[in-house]
């Protein structure tokens, strides 16, 4: 009987435990999106975002433009040329001119990372929906700051840590691993000068570090809701 009690005691511990664990989670993702003005953004139908890409010398103009449902296009120049990526809610293309004059086909990796840029509202948000598991690590020390670190599995099984402030309650950091030209590549993205765009907060600053260096993306211009037409997420 007393053997019994434990192993009741015990699960009942496991069970508890997990649902204060749950609990914490939802707590924390609730504040994080009431910081960022999450439901202002789900009723954005769009947003357009003009930038410049700092990287070894260079500044690399770029701007992207998301509309709902699920799509994205993202145009960069370098040194004179123009690279456009683009994916319409079930494919995707990108136009290199240095490696072809026709527009590619997207598949694995590059598909998969298109697909995640044309999610406006972010995977935490309604993560569950989305196929992905959320865990909450706990609270830790990054730099000079306490933030909370949540563990997202994607449905394709691809782990990210999101570093969200303990005090503003706003993403810091996110680290991944990424496939780049067939190589898993980690990648520390660090989140800055977040800005009020009509109630939404968005980081102006964006800096991402690789084995290969470090890329800055300065946001210069932001704006929601302009008129996009669906042709330009279209195949040429």
């Amino acid at each position: 009987m007393k053997k019994l009690a434990l192993t009741l005691f015990v699960i009942l511990g496991v069970l508890l435990s997990g649902n204060i664990k749950a609990q914490s989670l939802r707590e924390i993702l609730d504040k994080h999106f009431e910081a960022v003005g999450q439901k202002k953004l789900i009723d954005k139908k769009n947003y357009v975002i003009k930038a410049r890409i700092e990287q070894m010398g260079m500044e690399l103009p770029m701007t992207m433009k998301m509309k709902r449902p699920n799509k994205f296009r993202m145009e960069m120049e370098m040194q004179g040329q123009k690279m456009i990526q683009v994916y319409n809610g079930e494919k995707g293309w990108v136009l290199a001119p240095w490696i072809s004059p026709e527009p590619q086909a997207l598949e694995g990796p590059q598909l998969r990372q298109a697909m995640e840029q044309a999610d406006i509202d972010g995977e935490l948000y309604n993560y569950e929906e989305k196929g992905h598991t959320a865990d909450l690590i706990g609270k830790v020390k990054l730099g000079d700051n306490e933030v909370y670190r949540i563990k997202l599995t994607t449905k394709d099984g691809i782990v990210k840590n999101y570093y969200i402030d303990a005090d503003t309650y706003l993403i810091t950091t996110v680290k991944s691993t990424v496939n780049a030209q067939g190589q898993e590549v980690e990648v520390e993205q660090s989140m800055g000068d977040y800005d009020d765009i009509g109630g939404v907060l968005i980081a102006r600053k964006i800096e991402s570090k690789t084995p290969m260096g470090i890329a800055k993306i300065i946001i210069e211009q932001i704006s929601f809701d302009d008129e996009i037409d669906d042709a330009i997420f279209d195949k040429p």
